[in-house]
């Protein structure tokens, strides 16, 4: 059983290359159970490769990754899905092909249970618009609706730590505010998440606590509201 000081994801001196640039040069950070912790800094800072190399989906150069107290580097991200660690990827990666019910379905891919459809019906009383439009292909939706079907096929398999990335990219002021609100409810209701997004001040104020990646390196951290209110956050990433 977990409680809140419970870390359920720590990193260590993480080093992730490509070919021979290091995008990640020794990034370590951690997220206890019941946290939302935002990972923030420019474009091209190594965010992304960073959730990548968690996840399983980019091979690691050096340095550690623990989950649920256990070593994962070097395992795929189906079993990592299987654990509880689910991602979701930056441009959405919906089924363009299948309705939302499908896609639902499809992220609980890795259940063996009787629950699927229960669980359908709460990604809908967290969605509306999904529900509204179930039978309707994901390829014909809008960018907001498509990162909310996402967002809620992640939800199908039961995350206990649910990685964000990018959210709010490319969509409406409306839409970003209601990606927003979502990750705010989804959080309420008990889910951890590791939140990587540009948007720093959005993501700032709903953290409990932030990282700041710098070419793929970490060079502060601490509470959300803190970093908020941190002049050198401020002139960097906030626009003061």
């Amino acid at each position: 059983m977990t409680n809140k000081n419970d870390v359920l994801l720590e990193v260590s001196g993480l080093q992730v290359a490509y070919g021979g640039i290091q995008a990640v040069k020794g990034a370590s950070f951690q997220v206890r159970q019941g946290e939302l912790v935002c990972l923030i800094g420019a474009n091209g800072a190594g965010k992304t490769t960073t959730l990548k190399a968690v996840t399983g989906t980019q091979p690691v150069a050096n340095g550690e990754i623990r989950y649920l107290g256990k070593p994962i580097k070097g395992q795929g991200a189906w079993d990592l899905v299987k654990q509880g660690l689910v991602m979701v990827p930056e441009g959405r990666g919906t089924f363009t092909r299948m309705t939302i019910v499908e896609n639902l379905q499809m992220g609980a891919y890795t259940r063996n249970d009787g629950e699927v459809e229960t669980d359908i019906d709460k990604v809908f009383a967290i969605f509306p618009r999904l529900k509204e439009r179930a039978t309707q292909l994901a390829g014909t939706m809008s960018g907001g609706e498509q990162q909310m079907l996402a967002m809620g096929r992640a939800l199908m398999a039961r995350p206990k730590v649910l990685l964000l990335d990018e959210p709010s990219m490319g969509l409406s002021p409306i839409m970003v505010d209601k990606i927003f609100e979502v990750v705010a409810d989804i959080h309420s209701r008990g889910t951890t998440i590791l939140l990587v997004e540009q948007n720093a001040s959005r993501a700032l104020a709903l953290a409990d606590r932030g990282y700041v990646m710098e070419s793929g390196v970490i060079t502060m951290d601490g509470a959300g509201q803190a970093l908020l209110s941190d002049p050198k956050v401020q002139a960097a990433y906030l626009g003061a």
